[in-house]
């Protein structure tokens, strides 16, 4: 995740090439890292509990939430050193 100072480097940069104030920008920064940080297993509990809410059934939910899910980025889960050794190495 990015530090503070990357943050308030985004947020500035934002401002200055917009035409939002630097309270916007952070309110924007902020949605978008809430948006990211959302695991796929959170995406598929909340989209079909929205797509039931709006009387879908669960055969066109699970299908479309399959779809859905091959074009959305996920926060990835915490890797142990071992873990991204292995990852890189086999």
């Amino acid at each position: 995740m990015a530090t503070n100072g990357m943050l308030d480097e985004l947020v500035d940069h934002l401002a200055q090439t917009t035409r939002l104030s630097r309270h916007e920008a952070e309110r924007i920064v902020a949605e978008v890292l809430e948006y990211f940080s959302e695991s796929a297993e959170q995406f598929v509990i909340r989209r079909h509990a929205e797509l039931q809410a709006e009387e879908v059934r669960n055969a066109d939910i699970f299908s479309r939430i399959a779809r859905e899910l091959s074009k959305r980025r996920f926060a990835a889960h915490a890797l142990t050193e071992r873990q991204i050794r292995r990852m890189i190495y086999g």
